[in-house]
């Protein structure tokens, strides 16, 4: 269900096309990278946080983890990630196909900083057996994003 929510999000922008269903998971950035066929770094993965009690995603390059003293500094409190029964709930997408895309109002969506090394990146698109093939300017565009942060160290 998830899919169709994020497809049809997609379609305000003419990208719907760019949704790619796999027949196998893609549930984690390995798995993701081989149902593309990409690197693993240019998997995007999205990381559902809790600030100040409210939800916020931010959109990474797959080679990527949090920086705790990056994020302290930007967000001026501790990374708190979503406890993974409570991401549907409060995103719209389960863990595994969380994406921004067709996701709660009162989200915001961060970029950060680790995509743009890349032409094309791949973020899931709702569902674990899911991806869409975006540019940079496209997931700009597409994801409604408050600004691009530095809060990531590559693996």
């Amino acid at each position: 269900m998830s899919f169709e929510v994020a497809k049809e999000y997609l379609k305000k922008y003419g990208l719907e096309d760019k949704a790619m269903e796999f027949p196998v998971s893609s549930a984690t950035v390995k798995e993701a990278a081989k149902a593309v066929g990409c690197k693993e770094e240019e998997i995007a993965k999205t990381l559902s946080f809790l600030v100040d009690d409210k939800p916020i995603l931010i959109v990474v390059a797959g080679d990527c983890k949090i920086d705790n003293s990056k994020y302290k500094s930007e967000f001026h409190k501790k990374a708190k990630m979503i406890p993974f029964d409570d991401v549907e709930k409060l995103i719209g997408h389960g863990v595994g196909g969380v994406c921004p895309f067709g996701i709660k109002e009162g989200v915001t969506v961060y970029l950060d900083e680790s995509l743009k090394r890349f032409d094309t990146i791949y973020p899931a698109c709702g569902s674990q057996n899911s991806a869409v093939k975006l540019t940079i300017e496209e997931l700009e565009r597409a994801s409604n994003y408050k600004k691009w942060i530095d809060v990531c160290k590559i693996i």
